[in-house]
């Protein structure tokens, strides 16, 4: 098991700023998010190139921290379609300069008919929205194969691949065997289904057997009406119970601490390491 964070979760800016953050945190695996944590490159074409993407595989590689997944999340279903090719064409440069960052695998979330507020719409779950999804990833897929990478797809439940269900149909429209699955139960939850969140795990996990690569690890309270996410540890979230099925599923499963942040980040990788030795 490998317990790893996103790159602009660690709080500080620059590629040897978040080194030194990673190591005085013990903390050996990141999901790289270039443009989140690195002011001179931009989410935009052509920012990414062999010397720079060279640089920051070499320098984590060097450090001793491993990359499990490369994020270049996009909205495929935005409602401005020039910002959309644009996204396509800068996830196409992360699949073409991925094993120079030492990952083959790029992620996105499928995208809201909200644009950036990437919430709940009706629009989302509707067969347009789905077909839109496959036909942008079966572009993603066939391009990640020409270039030896793997694409990962993520569900949520305001966005159009809002259950497993949902998400397994798109993968199955896809067609292509260089799809992986990025798996987080809290994306899934709403006030309708949160107490249900071991049995999405179950159905997750048989869905998409040998074919997840991430699982981001989040806790959640539900208040007012709503759910609301916290640190792993300080929410409503069975972790013995959810490590013992992941750790079932995967002994070298990578936990992607997504969302935990400053003073949580050292207690929460104590916590983790102790529930996940105890599954």
């Amino acid at each position: 098991m490998q317990i790893a964070f996103r790159t602009h979760d660690l709080g500080v800016k620059g590629l040897e700023n978040a080194i030194e953050k990673a190591q005085s945190c013990g903390i050996s695996a990141v999901q790289l998010v270039a443009y989140k944590f690195m002011d001179e490159i931009k989410y935009a074409p052509d920012a990414l190139n062999a010397e720079n993407t060279l640089k920051i595989g070499e320098a984590l590689k060097n450090s001793g921290i491993s990359v499990g997944l490369i994020g270049a999340y996009f909205n495929p279903v935005h409602s401005d379609k020039e910002k959309t090719e644009r996204c396509i064409a800068v996830f196409k440069e992360y699949l073409k300069y991925s094993e120079n960052f030492g990952c083959n695998i790029v992620g996105s979330e499928t995208g809201s008919f909200n644009d950036d507020k990437w919430t709940y719409n009706p629009l989302n779950r509707t067969e347009e929205a789905l077909e839109t999804v496959v036909q942008t990833f079966k572009e993603l897929a066939a391009y990640a194969k020409e270039v030896g990478a793997y694409v990962g797809m993520e569900g949520a439940a305001g966005h159009v691949c809002w259950n497993v269900a949902a998400l397994k149909r798109a993968v199955d429209k896809i067609g292509a065997d260089n799809i992986r699955i990025i798996f987080d139960i809290y994306n899934y939850l709403d006030a309708s289904n949160y107490r249900s969140y071991l049995e999405i795990l179950d159905e997750g996990l048989k869905t998409f057997a040998g074919k997840i690569v991430v699982f981001h690890i989040k806790d959640c309270v539900f208040e007012d009406g709503k759910l609301k996410q916290v640190a792993p540890g300080k929410g409503m979230f069975d972790f013995d119970k959810i490590f013992k099925k992941i750790k079932t599923y995967d002994k070298d499963a990578i936990l992607v601490l997504e969302g935990t942040t400053g003073e949580d980040i050292i207690p929460c990788i104590e916590f983790i390491k102790e529930k996940w030795d105890k599954a």
